[in-house]
């Protein structure tokens, strides 16, 4: 697939462009690009990727694919344009602004019949591959509460959009860290029928939300407790998972963001971790490592190299609807029941 990555910030430099290199099916044909460093380093990393200055030559050229890693203001947009061109699209998180926005477009798609995905790759992070497992096997019984965290020490602002207090930017660290965690809940245990949330702004001279509690209540009366900070000095367990006959706690993060970050490329032990860094099993006083799954974020573009649909636009339209009720929670301080 002739694919065209539009955006080379951190998303598409380390997220996107390792992939689409090297995943069997996939070319990495041109990266959309207007800064002249990041052209630059597109053009020493991938020297027969094109280079493209703006997103019209896109809907110009020859492509199959197009992924969309601009700012998030602009993904609805990007992506909407994108389908109408008649391309498959990946698009990264948040889907779009709101669930209505998210709903049109995977609406759109089905029209064109155009392939339409979220980038919703936190689902192949290594602990929650292993969380799956043992909810799966029923290692902890039945579980009442989902405990997820993704907390982050970063007391000094740094000039982005995503400090923008402009809503339309769209900054908030619920959209960002929030928007995984809301998609794994999800993912494990369906949408919520009550969503209760504290969302507060606490850095000096922040402008955008910088910390976030929000509680889930399942359909079935499971309980999703997520928490998302950029001024968490000390951080909680990644996951604490609590089942009526064991529990599961894992600590730290899934190692393919820093490798992505180092420039390393999907190798034969990609995504694993050591045995210090494992969770457990905690049952009564018996306390049981966990060996992590290994991560495995190359099965996302290896799924669409094979034309499929490893997450569905209308489950990220579903955890938009989610981040909605959270922040009308926080405004009104009350809990909010979706229909």
């Amino acid at each position: 697939m002739r694919t065209a990555l539009i955006g080379y910030g951190l998303g598409g430099s380390a997220f996107h462009a390792p992939f689409l290199n090297t995943t069997p099916g996939l070319e990495l044909s041109a990266v959309v690009t207007a800064n002249p460093d990041r052209a630059a380093e597109v053009r020493a990393r991938y020297p027969n990727t094109r280079v493209l200055s703006s997103v019209d030559e896109v809907w110009t050229g020859d492509f199959d694919l197009a992924v969309v890693t601009t700012p998030n203001r602009f993904h609805h947009e990007h992506a909407r344009e994108a389908l109408e061109h008649g391309l498959d699209v990946v698009v990264d998180k948040p889907f779009s602004g709101t669930a209505a926005e998210a709903r049109a477009l995977a609406e759109l798609a089905e029209e064109r019949g155009r392939t339409l995905v979220p980038f919703h790759n936190r689902r192949w992070d290594g602990d929650f591959l292993t969380v799956r497992r043992l909810l799966a096997e029923g290692a902890l019984g039945a579980v009442h509460r989902f405990e997820s965290r993704f907390e982050r020490w970063r007391p000094n602002l740094k000039p982005s959009w995503k400090e923008s207090g402009d809503p339309a930017d769209l900054g908030s660290i619920v959209y960002d860290l929030g928007t995984h965690l809301i998609d794994q809940a999800l993912t494990l245990f369906g949408r919520p029928a009550e969503v209760y949330a504290e969302i507060r702004t606490l850095r000096t001279g922040a402008q955008a939300p910088d910390e976030a509690f929000l509680a889930l209540t399942h359909q079935d009366g499971t309980t999703s407790h997520l928490w998302a900070s950029a001024l968490a000095a000390d951080r909680g367990p990644r996951f604490r998972v609590l089942g009526d006959e064991a529990a599961y706690v894992k600590h730290g993060m899934d190692p393919q963001e820093e490798q992505l970050k180092a420039g390393k490329i999907p190798a034969t032990d990609w995504g694993t971790e050591q045995p210090s860094s494992w969770g457990h099993l905690q049952q009564d006083q018996e306390r049981t490592p966990v060996p992590t799954i290994p991560g495995n974020y190359p099965a996302f573009y290896q799924a669409i190299a094979n034309a499929e649909t490893p997450v569905s636009p209308w489950e990220a339209a579903t955890g938009l609807e989610v981040l909605e009720a959270a922040e009308k929670s926080a405004r009104t301080k009350t809990t909010i029941s979706l229909d």
